[in-house]
C-alpha cells in the first residue's frame, strides 16, 4: 500500500500531462488545417502578406541600393 502512496503523485501527474500535451496537439492540428483551407481559398493572401507594403514614402524615394 506505501508504494501506491509514493507512485499514485508521479502517475496522476503523468496521466495529467498526456492529456494536455494530447490537447495541445489536436488544437495544433486544427489550426493547421483551418490554414490549409483558408489558403486553399484564398491562395493569394500569402503572396501579398510577404509584399513590403507600399507608402508614400517609399514611392517618392528611388531605390538607390543603399540604407
Amino acid at each position: 500500500m506505501e508504494y501506491l502512496a509514493v507512485l499514485l503523485p508521479s502517475a496522476s501527474l503523468a496521466v495529467i500531462f498526456y492529456f494536455v500535451m494530447r490537447a495541445i496537439f489536436n488544437a495544433d492540428r486544427a489550426e493547421r488545417e483551418a490554414m490549409a483551407r483558408a489558403e486553399e481559398k484564398l491562395p493569394d493572401v500569402t503572396k501579398v502578406k510577404n509584399e513590403p507594403e507600399e507608402t508614400p514614402e517609399t514611392k517618392a524615394k528611388p531605390d538607390s541600393g543603399q540604407p
